[in-house]
């Protein structure tokens, strides 16, 4: 568990600039968006390299999120941010209650039929109105959803399995 604990995870990207003094727009994928700017140091992926940023400060503006690095004081350096996917250690995220996961924890895990078949491992999940969707790639691709309980019965983050109810034909 230690290795999946010290992984990256992915909170958003910088998306663009604001103003001239090296506040940068932000798309967030935090609940709530503005909470991004709560996380303390990030990482950004600048040239296939992660690099570790101090937040300087940030805040919400208008239905976005701005922020601005410290050192990063002119327009022309956070131009050279811009597009940087913004990670944190997966560590810094809060833990979680009994039954509640991230996604970044379920991303890799195995899937599995009661019987033991493998269907294969999550390769992202989707969200969509009802219900969160893992993306399961195996000999094919398939969308199961994530309804604990009915579908998903069991997720073993220990042994990196999901047992699911599914019929493997589908």
């Amino acid at each position: 568990m230690a290795e999946r604990e010290s992984r990256r995870v992915v909170l958003g990207k910088i998306a663009g600039l604001f103003g001239v003094k090296g506040w940068m727009k932000l798309l967030s994928w935090t609940e709530p968006r503005e909470k991004i700017v709560q996380y303390r140091p990030w990482l950004l992926e600048l040239g296939g390299e992660w690099r570790e940023w101090r937040v300087a400060e940030g805040r919400s503006h208008g239905k976005g999120v701005i922020a601005r690095l410290e050192s990063v004081t002119a327009r022309d350096q956070a131009a050279a941010l811009v597009g940087a996917a913004i990670a944190v250690r997966r560590e810094q995220l809060p833990a979680t209650r009994p039954g509640e996961y991230y996604w970044a924890d379920l991303v890799g895990l195995e899937v599995r039929l009661a019987d033991g078949r493998l269907l294969g491992s999550v390769k992202n999940l989707l969200a969509t109105g009802a219900n969160d969707v893992l993306v399961v790639q195996g000999e094919r691709e398939r969308l199961i959803p994530f309804v604990r309980g009915r579908v998903i019965k069991e997720v073993d983050l220990d042994a990196q399995v999901i047992c699911v109810d599914w019929d493997a034909d589908f």
